[in-house]
């Protein structure tokens, strides 16, 4: 390469070392997120390889670094082309039968408050921007999510192994394909320890970016048994602004933090319902989620909306943020998913078990 162009390059790429990103507040160069930079006739070209393609600040990102681009002298036009790598979390699943790059728990203190629906939202929300996505209903005594996606059955099992079924580029296993409809599961510890290990050894996942695992509420036996049969990467938890839903919350909160399992967040479900005239109604409080949040040192992840058309979309089977994507309560659970998959990559890459990739000329 003729030394002038190596120096062009550099100054493209000192350029590009200004442009931070935000979620790990360090710039897109030293991160090794700039890869396969090349300089042709005044045309510069390089990959821009964020850590999730649901990065909150995707747009953001490239926005400055072309920006930051055009700014060098002899660069006459940008072309960036974006891409995505999620860096596993480093932790050994050695039940699984195929790579699970992380493993996110949705729980909540009680019942009632939409977790499962926010299980659901994110883990398309996650397919819908590009991730190879799991769902694992681990909620054996209500499992819904199979009702939320429309599905009703699994493919046929292959190679001595169960088949999830997919909705919405979801892969999905629950014990409800499992048992006659209003069948009740009478399950004591052992039955339900067994069923989660199986769900997570005796399916073909196949390669996962992400495992999102629909928790029954409480701190009873699925969540200890997940922990037990499967490393997480983070939990994040889901509460109302009510006082009794914070308290429960609470608790499961620190189960988690008990069993060493990071704390993503939380998430305020059904913060406040918006009246026809742009009001808002705080049905079950205000502010309990974030309160919670700042009392107990964890990242307050944002508040979802109460809207009909949320209950309108789980029993259609289709998801509101694919249904109704544009909507205020489609958007924030999109936000809440971002803000988990960032989370996540931040957590793998600082833990030391990530070593970001060389820049690639």
């Amino acid at each position: 390469m003729p030394d002038n162009q190596r120096k062009d390059e550099d100054a493209i790429l000192e350029a590009l070392g200004s442009v931070l990103d935000p979620v790990f507040e360090k710039d897109i160069v030293g991160l090794g997120d700039v890869r396969n930079l090349t300089l042709t006739e005044g045309r510069a070209e390089f990959d821009l390889v964020l850590p999730t393609p649901a990065h909150p600040f995707r747009d953001k990102i490239r926005a400055d670094a072309e920006a930051a681009v055009q700014g060098v002298a002899g660069v006459a036009k940008v072309l960036v082309r974006m891409e995505a790598e999620v860096p596993p979390d480093g932790r050994t699943r050695g039940l699984a039968a195929s790579p699970i790059k992380n493993a996110v728990a949705i729980a909540s203190g009680k019942g009632g408050v939409g977790k499962t629906t926010v299980a659901v939202n994110v883990a398309a929300a996650l397919a819908k921007a590009g991730a190879s996505v799991g769902l694992l209903d681990a909620d054996v005594y209500g499992p819904n999510v199979p009702t939320m996606l429309g599905v009703d059955r699994m493919p046929p099992p292959r190679e001595n192994k169960m088949v999830p079924a997919e909705a919405y580029g979801v892969k999905l296993i629950s014990i409800a394909f499992m048992v006659e409809p209003g069948q009740p599961l009478i399950w004591r510890g052992p039955m339900l320890h067994s069923a989660i290990r199986q769900f997570i050894s005796d399916v073909s996942w196949g390669d996962l970016d992400y495992l999102i695992v629909d928790l029954p509420p409480g701190t009873g036996d699925a969540p200890l048994s997940l922990t037990q049969s499967m490393p997480l990467s983070g939990a994040a938890i889901v509460t109302l602004p009510q006082k009794v839903s914070l308290d429960d919350a609470r608790r499961g909160l620190e189960m988690f933090r008990t069993m060493d399992v990071p704390i993503l967040g939380v998430i305020e479900n059904m913060s406040f319902l918006e009246l026809p005239d742009g009001s808002k109604m705080d049905v079950f409080g205000q502010g309990g989620g974030r309160q919670l949040a700042e009392q107990s040192k964890v990242r307050y992840i944002g508040a979802v909306p109460m809207d009909p058309s949320v209950r309108q979309a789980s029993d259609s089977g289709v998801p509101v943020v694919i249904s109704q994507p544009e909507s205020a309560v489609a958007r924030a659970l999109t936000a809440a998913a971002e803000d988990i998959a960032g989370q996540v990559s931040f957590l793998a890459l600082q833990s030391g078990n990530v070593i970001p990739l060389e820049i690639l000329d």
